[in-house]
């Protein structure tokens, strides 16, 4: 499939996402080239047209290759194995990421030219681009809109790598790709006509679009940031900011009304607490009773230092600060506590918990790296869980080595035919059920007050 230019593409898009307008959805074009693509979308579904500045970090001497990337609000991505490949040094990072940042914010007040910017919380967003090369921008647009409070994060391109698109599937709740060819040989390969988008045409587009959304009625921002009333059988939802060290986080605490214990998620490396994966396991977690808190153990700026993002014993650290703030927090204090680690976070979760021993009752592993918690292995007594795709044979081999060399009550289950993602058909539903299973059987065993949390 070829388009004649990013308008003929924006049609063809726009015919695929008509069933959106009942959603009253946002539509966030990726400047420049997404403008174009995404004001026929706009267009079509009678949706206001908002741009999220995202620009790439590219490798040295090649700009073009992109490492990372970084949105307007600060929110940034990093393929560590492109960076160390390219020779990208952290004090080279960080004179791309001023670079850019200075660019973002020139092209947010050009663009913008004055206009407030349109809230997404609690709003379909649907995000447009002209194409996924690597996808690190679009990755980084998603992550920004989730902390902004959308709902949920439609990607929609006429084409894109398969690789990146893959990716995309792992943070966004749908991606629609029109086409997406092997070899890519670059999105503008597909495009007749792919002359790059002026500043002015940008500007012109969004201008063009908010006249159209002042014409109409204001129904569409109506009560967007409305919130139901909550009755006594629903959950309780919190956006809780934890201050550790001087360094801000971010979590989400969901209490089911009769929870009978709490679960703190510890995600991996280039992962957050928004992880469409982690997020379906805690929302199957609080279906069963469980209490969950996803949280960000770097925030923006740490997440690009991928000396930091593996940096197990900091990430560890932090766990344990926020289990001593569950110790102490009148609404969650009485539940018994219990670690759910993803990849790297795998590692910080044992390794927190051989630091609390009276604290936490239980911790499940998913496609972890318990491996990187060395030494401390031993130290852990919390009932231990290592979940691993048959199909991930790397990692099962470190999981089976990690096992060894526990001295807790401890299992190792395959699920058969899944990957490290755990990406396959049921897959994932059967991380869940292991997780509940797991969790229902050890946090019922008593625990020592929880007040101790941290102490030694």
């Amino acid at each position: 499939m070829r388009f004649d230019d990013r308008h003929d593409a924006g049609r063809r898009l726009a015919a695929e996402l008509v069933d959106f307008a009942a959603e009253q959805p946002v539509v966030v074009a990726l400047p420049r080239g997404g403008v174009p693509v995404a004001a026929e979308v706009a267009h079509v579904l009678a949706a206001p047209l908002e741009i999220l500045a995202v620009r790439k970090l590219g490798a040295p001497g090649n700009p073009e290759l992109g490492v990372g990337a970084v949105a307007e609000d600060g929110i940034g991505v990093l393929d560590p194995r492109s960076a160390e490949m390219s020779g990208m040094t952290q004090a080279m990072l960080d004179e791309t990421l001023a670079r850019e940042s200075s660019e973002l914010r020139r092209r947010v007040e050009r663009y913008r030219d004055g206009r407030a910017a349109i809230s997404v919380k609690g709003r379909t967003v649907i995000v447009v681009d002209d194409g996924l090369a690597t996808g690190l921008t679009d990755l980084a647009a998603v992550r920004a809109l989730r902390k902004l409070g959308a709902r949920r994060i439609v990607v929609a391109v006429p084409v894109g790598a398969a690789p990146a698109v893959s990716m995309l599937e792992q943070e966004a709740d749908r991606v629609i790709c029109l086409t997406s060819p092997e070899p890519l040989l670059g999105v503008g390969a597909w495009y007749r006509d792919f002359a790059p988008t002026s500043d002015e045409e940008v500007v012109a587009l969004l201008s063009q679009a908010a006249e159209r959304a002042d014409a109409q009625t204001p129904s569409i921002a109506a009560g967007s940031e409305a919130v139901p009333l909550r009755t006594e059988d629903e959950a309780r939802n919190e956006t809780l900011t934890f201050d550790l060290g001087g360094v801000r986080l971010t979590g989400n605490l969901t209490l089911p009304p009769t929870a009978f214990g709490l679960v703190l998620f510890a995600h991996g490396s280039g992962s957050s607490r928004m992880s469409p994966r982690n997020r379906a396991v805690a929302q199957a977690l609080n279906d069963a009773g469980l209490a969950t808190l996803l949280f960000d153990l770097l925030d923006d700026r740490e997440a690009l230092d991928r000396n930091l993002v593996f940096d197990v014993e900091l990430l560890a650290r932090r766990l344990q600060e926020v289990t001593r703030w569950a110790a102490s927090e009148a609404a969650v204090s009485a539940l018994p506590i219990g670690y759910f680690g993803a990849s790297t976070g795998a590692a910080a979760a044992l390794i927190a918990a051989a630091a609390t021993p009276d604290a936490v009752a239980a911790v499940v592993c998913r496609g972890g790296r318990p491996d990187l918690a060395g030494h401390r292995l031993a130290d852990v007594r919390a009932p231990t869980l290592l979940i691993v795709g048959g199909n991930d044979p790397e990692v099962l081999d470190l999981n089976r080595q990690a096992a060894a060399r526990l001295l807790c009550p401890h299992e190792v289950v395959v699920v058969d035919a899944a990957g490290h993602l755990f990406e396959e058909r049921g897959a994932l539903e059967r991380v869940a059920e292991l997780a509940i299973d797991w969790f229902k059987r050890q946090l019922a065993q008593p625990v020592q007050a929880l007040s101790r949390a941290g102490e030694q």
